[in-house]
């Protein structure tokens, strides 16, 4: 490989145990590593055949943020259909976690709906995108 690939991405939260549940409920992310450093719990988690590709760090010890509702940064998920992002959001509802309702946009946004992760995260789900799932 000549180029840089990425990983992993690592947080840093304030509740693991919440965190890592909300990735498995809305995810579908397992855990494939799992280690404490001093007083630190480290969680990796994957989607399922991905393990070797693309892990999300999660390590305790850290802080909430607290992002407004028009700021845009987010992780990103794709889902395979329009009602997946319904259902998605339906659930979020329920749990108060939706930030931003299912909406449509143009080409390359397509259908998409924002969670708020225990730790201040949001999290979108989307289909349509020329990445991923949908395309």
């Amino acid at each position: 490989m000549l180029h840089p690939r990425l990983t992993h991405l690592a947080l840093h939260v304030a509740d693991i145990d919440a965190c890592i549940e909300f990735y498995q409920y809305y995810c579908h992310l397992n855990i494939s590593h799992e280690r404490s450093s001093g007083h630190q719990r480290i969680v990796w988690m994957s989607e399922p055949g991905r393990e070797t590709e693309f892990v999300f760090v999660i390590m305790s010890g850290g802080c909430n943020l607290s992002l407004p509702e028009h700021d845009y940064r987010h992780f990103g998920f794709a889902v395979a259909s329009k009602a997946l992002v319904d259902d998605i959001a339906h659930r979020a509802k329920i749990r108060g976690e939706l930030v931003w309702p299912p909406r449509d946009e143009p080409y390359p946004v397509g259908y998409y709906c924002g969670l708020r992760d225990p730790n201040g995260n949001y999290v979108e789900f989307s289909y349509g995108q020329p990445l991923g799932l949908g395309v």
